[in-house]
This record gives C-alpha cells, sequence and structure tokens, in this order.
C-alpha cells in the first residue's frame, strides 16, 4: 500500500506541474490574433463634429481718418492708444495758404456785392424813365441783365468763400467718432496729399469690447455653418484660454487660392475685459453637430486594413478619416471573434478627431475591433525612444 500511495503521489504531482506549466504558456504566449493585433472596444457616448479654421481679430468698426485738403503737418494732439471723443481735435496742418485763399474769396465778394448794388440802382433809376417813356426798351432790359449778372456773380464769389472757409476748417482734423485710436501714420512736418485717394492720418476703433473674428473657411465646411452657431477659439496669447464667440454671418464674396475657395465667416466676440487686442490670429472651432448616447469606434478602427502579407500597408484603406460632414457614409471596420479578424461593413455618422459614430445594427456594445497591428506599437515606441534618447 506504501508504494501503490507513492506512485499516486507522484501522478498526481506530475499533472499539477503540467497543469501549471500549460497555464503559464498560454498566459505569456496567449493567442495568435490576441498578440497580433491591437484591439479596442465598441462603447456608447457622446459625440460632437466641428469644423476649424484661422481668422484674425478686428474692431467691429474701425475709421479711417484722412483729410481733404493738402498741406503739412504742424501739430499732432493725439497719439497711439489714445481715448478720443467726437469732435476733438487730432492734428492741425498748416493753415497760412487757406487763410489767404479766404481773404481772396472775402475780398472777390466785397468787389461782387458793390457791382450788384450799383446794378441794382441802376436798375431802379432806369424803371422811373421807362415808365415815362425816356429810356427805350432795349436800354430798359440791358439794365435788367447787367443786374441780374451781378447778382450771379455775387452768388458766386460767396459759394468760393464758403468753399475755402471749410477747406480752412478742414485744416483742423477732428475725430468723426468716440473710440481708441490703434493706429497713426504720420508725423509732425510731414506733407499730406489729398488726391483721388485720401490720404490716411488715423485709425480707430469705435468700440474694442465688441471684436469680430474675420476667418477663412473652406468651401467644403461652410455648408454646415450657420448664423448663431456657437464658436470656440484661442489665441497664441492665451493658450490656455478658450474664449466664446457667435457667428454672426457668412459673407458672400469668396478667396481664390491655389484653387482653393475659402469663404469669410465673421465670428462676434465679447471683449468686456480688454485682453483681445486687434490684429491676433483667432483659432477657430465650430461645432456644426452634436449627438449623444451613440456607439462609438476609434477612427483608427477604420482607417485599418489588413494585407495578405500580415502587415498594416494601408493606415488609409477606408473612406471614413473622422470628419465626414453627413450621416450617409459607409466604412469598414474588423471585429476580433474568437480570434478569427471578420470585416464588418457599417453606416457611419458624424466624427470628431478620435471617434466616429456607428448608426449601423452590425455592431454592438462591447465588440472588439482592431485599430491596428502589435508590432506597429512596438515599433513606434521603438522609434520614440530612440528620438528621446538622440534629444
Amino acid at each position: 500500500m506504501n508504494n501503490i500511495g507513492r506512485v499516486i503521489v507522484i501522478f498526481f504531482l506530475i499533472a499539477i506541474i503540467i497543469l501549471i506549466g500549460t497555464f503559464f504558456w498560454q498566459k505569456n504566449t496567449g493567442s495568435d490574433a490576441a498578440t497580433k493585433y491591437r484591439t479596442t472596444k465598441v462603447y456608447r457616448g457622446d459625440i460632437a463634429q466641428t469644423v476649424a479654421a484661422n481668422g484674425t481679430l478686428n474692431p467691429v468698426t474701425l475709421v479711417n481718418v484722412g483729410t481733404q485738403v493738402t498741406g503739412k503737418v504742424q501739430k499732432i494732439y493725439a497719439d497711439f492708444n489714445d481715448h478720443v471723443v467726437i469732435g476733438q481735435v487730432l492734428l492741425e496742418l498748416d493753415s497760412a495758404l487757406l487763410e489767404n485763399y479766404v481773404l481772396q474769396s472775402l475780398a472777390t465778394v466785397n468787389k461782387a456785392s458793390a457791382e450788384y448794388e450799383l446794378a441794382l440802382a441802376n436798375e431802379k433809376r432806369g424803371a422811373s424813365l421807362y415808365r415815362k417813356n425816356f429810356l427805350s426798351k432795349q436800354d430798359w432790359d440791358q439794365l435788367v441783365q447787367t443786374r441780374k449778372s451781378a447778382g450771379a456773380a455775387l452768388k458766386l464769389a460767396q459759394a468760393q468763400l464758403n468753399k475755402d472757409r471749410i477747406n480752412l476748417d478742414y485744416a483742423t482734423i477732428r475725430s468723426p467718432v468716440s473710440g481708441v485710436i490703434i493706429d497713426r501714420q504720420v508725423d509732425v512736418g510731414q506733407t499730406v496729399t489729398a488726391s483721388f485717394q485720401t490720404p490716411i492720418l488715423f485709425k480707430i476703433a469705435q468700440d474694442l469690447s465688441k471684436m469680430q473674428i474675420d476667418s477663412s473657411f473652406a468651401e467644403a465646411d461652410i455648408g454646415a455653418i450657420r448664423s448663431g452657431q456657437k464658436a470656440l477659439f484661442t489665441v497664441d496669447a492665451f493658450p490656455e484660454r478658450n474664449f466664446v464667440g457667435q457667428v454672426k454671418q457668412i459673407r458672400l464674396a469668396t478667396t481664390v487660392q491655389q484653387n482653393v475657395v475659402t469663404y469669410n465667416v465673421v465670428v462676434l466676440v465679447d471683449n468686456q475685459d480688454g485682453v483681445l487686442l486687434p490684429g491676433m490670429t483667432a483659432y477657430v472651432s465650430i461645432k456644426t453637430a452634436e449627438h449623444k448616447n451613440v456607439l462609438l469606434v476609434p477612427n483608427a478602427a477604420l482607417r485599418f486594413k489588413p494585407n495578405s502579407d500580415g502587415k498594416n500597408g494601408n493606415k488609409n484603406g477606408n473612406k471614413n478619416s473622422g470628419t465626414q460632414q453627413g450621416s450617409n457614409a459607409i466604412g469598414t471596420v474588423y471585429r476580433l471573434v474568437d480570434d478569427i479578424v471578420e470585416p464588418v461593413t457599417c453606416n457611419l455618422g458624424i466624427a470628431d478627431n478620435r471617434y466616429t459614430e456607428v448608426t449601423s445594427s452590425k455592431l454592438k456594445i462591447g465588440d472588439v475591433v482592431v485599430v491596428g497591428y502589435a508590432e506597429d506599437n512596438k515599433e513606434d515606441s521603438s522609434s520614440s525612444s530612440l528620438r528621446l534618447r538622440v534629444f
């Protein structure tokens, strides 16, 4: 009995050793499919689709202050960043020549006035003689014509005097609006010339508490943008801060560069704290669609496409790239079932930078889908480690 017991114990120990060895071998090696692929599970969640573009912050109302007369800058009363009110004097031009024009016109008016008074007196005297038949009809008509011509000459001289006085007043440049000066383009002593194009002296932003972003969106994205949509944006000056705006207008004028058509989308921005400045570059993102509690798969699963050689040679094999605009797109994912990879064609909804909505009933929550090869991940990690060591 003792020998039989020893044999039983020995066989029992051998069986335990075999089971333990098998367990650890399976644990270390696993199935071929499990070690060959990188996988993830289908789950439910919320997703929002956005379109993005760059733009420039500008004042809502920017007034260019120019001059209507030619002259040399004599005095400047306002500078960059100054707050000005409507009617405030900004600049004075040398007005000596304009003052002389006023004096000349005034002399012309006085002369024309004297000639008109003489013609009027002659007409009154001639009227009395004409009624008594002491003056011919021709002489009477000549007196009337002389008086009318003198009156017209007087009005012309007065008009020229008013014009010269207005030009003299134009030598003093006043602010047409209340706001902040964001640019001054002249200095004392500089001569400005009024020609067909009015020279710009100052640029005044009427109200910097309200600004706008002029952004350029591609024509492929413009169909999903509507007035009133919420827009998020960042600026380089405050990279950690998200600002909020609202789409005001999609302007019909297009810009074409290298056969790429873009539209200017105007976004209104509240700038009560004054941190946003004109000319800043804004990185705008507009939410065009949002779906809640839907099936989601990673975009990598839609890009994955196995090849016969076991390599993922075409990572963009599926048409879906995570940015489709509608719900009629179709893509293919590869589901892992019992160590077998099978393709599943799905109807796709909206997408963001990481996930895509699946509207097909062929996939369900918990399904395991392939996102890549395990060896690709190892190669990427190796390359990443090498770069870290180099730098």
